[in-house]
């Protein structure tokens, strides 16, 4: 019952994936791209922002979360590496597709942490802001292994919206210093636009036949990303015991899907575009399987 209440709650999210499915062709290439950066530059921080700095946070709470997501990072990390004597010859290919083995689908977090029955919002922002640098700082590292391009790129991380928006939201929960309403209702309406944007977005550009691409190389990563890591994060828990809110986060975090936007940084450093974006694309189909499962673990759980 516990399923079937989650998977009722998650099925307006799939279904405006799939309206994004059937739309795509309304708009032009150019008008979803830019849509994605609307999304990057503005929304998701604005929603980031809101939910971190909304309620106040405990300093041992950031002590708690930063090393368990740290931690989880590594496993997706190590794990994906596994990977590598099927994947493709080149080590920068090998690394676009590799990144999709830890990094994380800031959208579909907040959507699915709305289906528990009481949503940790502000542990989950606290998440999503201490993984943030360290999954692109993983990803940044091995994509840029003999590049030269290292430097560069990670002063591109230090401006990446979503870091600056996850810092300044637990910097003001962390003060306690309530924000003033004149400036947190409009950020509110932005933050309330962000997952709609991002979810028609992403089915209007995923490759819906991805699937049928499945093999033994992209099973390996979509495992990692999708069963281990969050097993990794369930069992720590239960041998830990932390309280219910930092549970749930880490499982929750944990399950998610790539990043949406991974075979962008791959194209950058010249890797295999074709190859990321499938695996984003089966992460995320994948995850409409899997997704609703871990949640309904942490339900009964914690």
């Amino acid at each position: 019952m516990v399923f079937v209440t989650i998977l009722l709650g998650l099925m307006p999210s799939f279904l405006m994936v799939g309206l994004g499915g059937l739309v795509r062709g309304r708009l032009s290439v150019n008008a979803w791209q830019g849509l994605d950066r609307l999304n990057f530059e503005i929304l998701f921080p604005a929603l980031i922002f809101v939910a971190a700095s909304g309620r106040p946070i405990a300093a041992e709470d950031l002590l708690r979360i930063g090393p368990a997501v740290w931690a989880l990072l590594l496993v997706g990390l190590g794990c994906g590496y596994l990977a590598r004597r099927f994947g493709p010859v080149r080590f920068v290919d090998f690394a676009g597709a590799w990144q999709t083995a830890w990094r994380f689908n800031t959208a579909m977090a907040f959507v699915a942490v709305m289906t528990l029955s009481q949503p940790p919002l502000a542990a989950l922002a606290v998440a999503v802001g201490l993984a943030i640098p360290v999954a692109n700082v993983f990803a940044v590292t091995a994509l840029s292994r003999g590049s030269g391009s290292l430097r560069r790129t990670l002063l591109r991380v230090a401006g990446n919206p979503f870091l600056i928006a996850s810092v300044s939201g637990v910097a003001v929960g962390l003060s306690g210093v309530a924000v003033p309403a004149v400036i947190l209702a409009p950020l509110q309406m932005l933050s309330e636009a962000a997952i709609p944007v991002a979810l028609i977005s992403v089915g209007a550009t995923m490759n819906w036949g991805a699937l049928a691409r499945l093999d033994r190389f992209s099973a390996i990563i979509s495992a990692t990303k999708l069963v281990i890591m969050p097993a990794a994060a369930l069992t720590g828990c239960l041998l830990l015991g932390p309280d219910r809110a930092i549970a749930q986060t880490l499982v929750l975090f944990a399950a998610m899907p790539t990043a949406s936007a991974a075979h962008v940084l791959a194209a950058g450093f010249g890797a295999d575009r074709e190859l990321s974006a499938t695996l984003v694309a089966q992460s995320t189909l994948l995850a409409a399987l899997t997704l609703p499962v871990w949640i309904t673990v942490i339900e009964l759980l914690f």
